[in-house]
């Protein structure tokens, strides 16, 4: 019997009040994948994300963790359960050091016994964090931080690292070498859901692609088969 997907979203909508964000949507993830969901501001990525983490409710549609039905969990209890999520823009603590938060990454009481293991891991994976272990986030550069952000949604040990436009304001040379440890942290375990704007680094780094249009997936399919120019039609709905 086949087991059940990492991350399975059916039919959702989702509305602010009266407007309605997202149409239907349904995506599904397997694990061990990394899966991008494309798309232009606007189209319904980010609420997509805050659905399945918690911080909104589906008005519409289930969404199921391992087989586990988790629409309508808050937060707190969506990430003891394996979800991290990199936020858009990095939102590190600035007034706090990057080591209080790498601690804030691992603050659900069930994952704290592991917070030695899970931080020399992180260390391990961005050694200029721990160059860095007590200086202020403020005072990291643009792709410190992002790295910050990366190693505090890992602390929390999770099933799958949901990333928000991870290359929002970094150098190229920055994102490439980000993108390299995420291929890593794939292949030691965690399945990966990247939100991004950047259609060709998104065919180029996912296994499969969701491409998202005015809050319902117009487009999916397999990485490896889809051209740049197909996806950037349904990208701009052409």
């Amino acid at each position: 019997m086949k087991d059940a997907p990492a991350l399975k979203v059916s039919g959702l909508d989702v509305h602010y009040k009266d407007f309605q964000a997202l149409w239907g949507v349904s995506i599904e993830i397997e694990k061990g994948e990394i899966v991008s969901v494309i798309g232009a501001n606007g189209a319904g990525k980010s609420t997509l994300l805050k659905t399945v983490m918690g911080l909104l409710a589906p008005t519409r549609g289930t969404i199921e963790l391992f087989g586990e039905r988790i629409d309508g969990l808050r937060p707190h209890e969506t990430v003891p359960r394996g979800l991290a999520l990199v936020p858009e823009g990095r939102r590190v603590f600035s007034r706090m050091t990057v080591y209080e938060n790498l601690v804030m990454g691992s603050y659900p009481p069930k994952i704290r016994a592991g917070r030695d293991e899970g931080m020399a891991r992180i260390y391990d994976l961005f050694p200029v964090l721990k160059d860095r272990h007590h200086q202020m986030a403020s005072t990291l550069s643009g792709g410190e931080q992002q790295m910050l952000a990366i190693g505090r949604a890992m602390m929390s040990r999770p099933k799958i690292l949901i990333c928000d436009e991870l290359s929002l304001g970094l150098a190229p040379v920055i994102i490439q070498d980000i993108y390299k440890r995420l291929v890593q942290i794939n292949r030691d375990g965690t399945t990966i859901v990247l939100v991004e704007q950047d259609v060709q680094r998104s065919l180029k780094a996912a296994d499969r692609v969701y491409v998202m249009l005015e809050g319902k997936v117009v487009l999916q399919g397999d990485a490896a088969s889809l051209s740049v120019d197909e996806v950037k039609k349904a990208y701009f709905g052409i």
